[in-house]
């Protein structure tokens, strides 16, 4: 199992950085957050460009290439829930050119005279106000039910881009039909593992900006990144960063690889890049000073992306817990 880019996937990376750096720059992040505007031409262009194709969990490294530098651009399409929760659920009935998302708790199936009876409400659902198909996990099986069936409504949360809602089902019919047999632990593996990704490229896009501002701003006639305490928060950012695109990466190679050991490499992956955003969150704004806690600063955006992440599928803490248990199951005795 190699832990290196080969010479395809690295072009495969500077493509998509190339295509998302012109596609969704910084200040198309703040005309949707201030103005409102309508990202939907940018999810076109990704599928478009096939990059919603990458359904097979053997092009799992390739999706977390596309998954970082998305994070890194603070996405403002429903790729992610799409292909990192939705996809994996739907399995072949997956339609590339349709939003989707995965509901994970909160709604009850029951068995009726013609099929199942969907009821509930789901909160926290990533992208369910503007998802087009939802997969919705219940204790009976998982189903693909269509959104216009439901009633979703948006959630206001502090990342002004991000879309989380609150999803009801109010004895929602579905046919046998709807019902998909799925392998559901694994799925959530790849959603994990795709969050963390994306949360590395968020804490990316604020260590990027933090350089590029030390290096810029004067105290005492020189740049403040000359300073020792600056250059060791820098240091800090960097080490908290590539430890958790380590864990992410591996966390998508298990998967690909179809390898038992995805299990707790997503838990350690979504782990890492939660402690990441803590120290990448702290150190940013230091580095920033006052200017980091004003809106006309882009680094809001990276930094609440981050930061969302960490609040979405369990925290670090919840992650590493269920490691620290693992390994206590299978060590115990030895």
């Amino acid at each position: 199992m190699l832990l290196e880019f080969d010479a395809d996937q690295r072009l495969w990376q500077e493509t998509v950085r190339d295509a998302v750096t012109k596609q969704c720059p910084a200040t198309l992040v703040r005309e949707v957050a201030e103005q409102g505007v309508d990202p939907t031409p940018l999810w076109q262009s990704y599928i478009d460009q096939g990059w919603t194709e990458l359904t097979d969990s053997e092009n799992a490294v390739e999706l977390a290439i596309v998954l970082e530098e998305l994070g890194r651009a603070t996405d403002l399409t429903p790729y992610l829930a799409t292909m990192t929760q939705y996809a994996p659920l739907a399995g072949d009935r997956f339609d590339a050119a349709k939003a989707g998302t995965a509901v994970y708790s909160g709604v009850t199936a029951n068995r009726d005279a013609t099929g199942w009876v969907l009821t509930g409400t789901a909160h926290h659902v990533l992208d369910g106000d503007r998802a087009l198909n939802l997969a919705v996990v219940t204790d009976g099986g998982v189903f693909l039910v269509d959104a216009a069936k439901v009633s979703a409504k948006r959630s206001p949360v502090f990342d002004p881009v991000l879309h989380v809602a609150e999803v009801s089902f109010d004895d929602v019919h579905v046919d046998d039909s709807d019902r998909v047999h799925v392998d559901t632990e694994k799925a959530r593996h790849l959603a994990m593992a795709g969050m963390a990704v994306t949360m590395v490229g968020a804490c990316q896009r604020v260590l990027d900006l933090a350089l590029e501002h030390v290096k810029q701003r004067q105290q005492f006639g020189v740049a403040i990144g000359s300073f020792q305490a600056v250059q060791h928060k820098a240091v800090d950012m960097h080490v908290a960063i590539e430890r958790a695109r380590a864990l992410s990466y591996f966390a998508a190679l298990t998967i690909a690889a179809d390898d038992p050991r995805r299990r707790l490499a997503s838990a350690m992956a979504k782990a890492a890049a939660g402690e990441c955003q803590a120290v990448v969150f702290r150190h940013g704004l230091q580095l920033f000073g006052a200017m980091g806690f004003t809106w006309e600063n882009d680094v809001q955006f990276a930094l609440k992306r981050a930061k969302a992440g960490e609040l979405l599928l369990g925290g670090a803490a919840e992650h590493r817990a269920l490691i620290a248990a693992e390994y206590r199951t299978t060590y115990r005795g030895l």
